[in-house]
């Protein structure tokens, strides 16, 4: 088996865990809105485009979920300070709260499936999960001090 072959097994059993957890929590929220909310917290307030590019969807459906968890009172969009024609988009604390109570429901979810790891089958899902969150530029867990990250993106900008 190549390194390959140990990468794609990792995914695809990953992919079914996130599936099979998600099912088992019947949450009836698009798995978007959570990936978005988890963006927000992470890389903090974002413009609309940016997001979109972030989450991998287009600028229209990243609108139309944007409007959606507004109305929600999950995030809230404002008018950049630099530009008023766009949109930057900020989870609430409302929205980091019910993310917050999904990833609760996700993990007590997921926990029955993986109840019998050994030791060192844990150890090596930390070490996998380390190394490859580092890879991917993921925050850490819990990670929220994201005020300044608009203005430092802006600033490079």
């Amino acid at each position: 088996m190549t390194r390959d072959d140990d990468l794609q097994r990792l995914l695809l059993a990953v992919h079914a865990l996130t599936r099979i957890a998600a099912l088992d929590t019947q949450s009836e929220a698009p798995a978007a809105q959570w990936r978005t909310l988890t963006l927000l917290r992470d890389h903090g307030p974002q413009r609309l485009g940016d997001l979109a590019t972030l989450s991998r969807v287009t600028q229209p459906g990243m609108t139309r979920l944007v409007h959606q968890m507004d109305a929600a009172g999950l995030v809230a969009r404002t008018a950049h300070p630099g530009d008023s024609r766009v949109s930057v988009v900020t989870a609430t604390d409302q929205g980091l709260a019910a993310l917050e109570r999904w990833y609760e429901q996700f993990r007590a979810a997921l926990s029955p499936h993986v109840a019998d790891l050994t030791d060192d089958e844990w150890e090596a899902v930390g070490v996998a999960a380390s190394a490859l969150s580092t890879r991917v530029g993921l925050a850490p867990v819990g990670s929220r001090d994201n005020s300044s990250r608009i203005e430092q993106k802006e600033a490079v900008r």
